[in-house]
């Protein structure tokens, strides 16, 4: 990962095609240029010569490690699944999607708060391994807390919470917005749900699930 940059629609048209699109237990109505891995420090702005009573500049703050309760994503695996087709993966065989509300260029996220409680950005400590995904196609981006997430194409990638077990994409389509990726961090857009189907709601307090329900959240 020493890279510097790491950086059609088929809708089912009649729910025996979606049927045969979905994973299992899937329900439609409630399922609901990067920078390196490196992180360079920001060059200093240049200034007048401070006076003698002038405070000090300040330095830049340093990118955090993700807290010890964070699960990092170890690795990125692009493969195929039966009907998806080609997904990116993390370790434990957990697909992972993109944003349509986030950018690429430049790169960022725009799922923070409750959002990411729904959607787990998939975090980094600046070393996955790559199994069917090309390092030129990965990098990162420093999130509002100070922690990093992996980009795929420059798209921010993240976990879905609706998802109950490995290989599930019960994400796809949710809001309109979201959307599994593939390994070049384009949308796969092979088994699209019918309608929009609605995120599941953020955890509660003290939980690590969700309550399994549709929201109305916005993400």
């Amino acid at each position: 990962m020493a890279h510097h940059k790491r950086t059609t629609v088929i809708v089912a048209s009649a729910m025996v095609a979606l049927t045969a699109c979905a994973p299992a237990g899937y329900n439609g109505a409630n399922s609901g240029a990067a920078e390196p891995v490196a992180v360079a420090a920001a060059e200093p702005t240049a200034a007048a010569e401070p006076e003698a009573s002038a405070a000090p500049e300040e330095e830049p703050v340093a990118d955090k490690a993700p807290p010890a309760n964070v699960k990092i994503t170890d690795e990125l695996v692009g493969k195929k699944l039966p009907r998806m087709g080609r997904v990116v993966t993390d370790q434990d065989g957990w697909v992972l999607y993109r944003f349509d509300k986030d950018s690429d260029d430049p790169p960022q996220s725009n799922c923070v708060d409750k959002c990411a409680e729904v959607w787990p950005p998939s975090l980094t400590d600046g070393n996955p391994q790559l199994r069917g995904v090309s390092d030129d196609k990965v990098g990162t981006i420093t999130r509002q807390d100070g922690t990093r997430q992996l980009t795929i194409g420059g798209w921010p990638v993240y976990r879905y919470i609706g998802d109950k077990k490995p290989g599930q994409w019960k994400g796809q389509g949710v809001g309109g917005t979201w959307f599994v990726v593939d390994p070049n961090g384009k949308k796969n857009l092979t088994c699209l749900p019918t309608g929009t189907p609605k995120a599941v709601a953020p955890p509660a307090a003290g939980s690590s699930d969700s309550s399994g329900g549709g929201s109305d959240y916005s993400y």
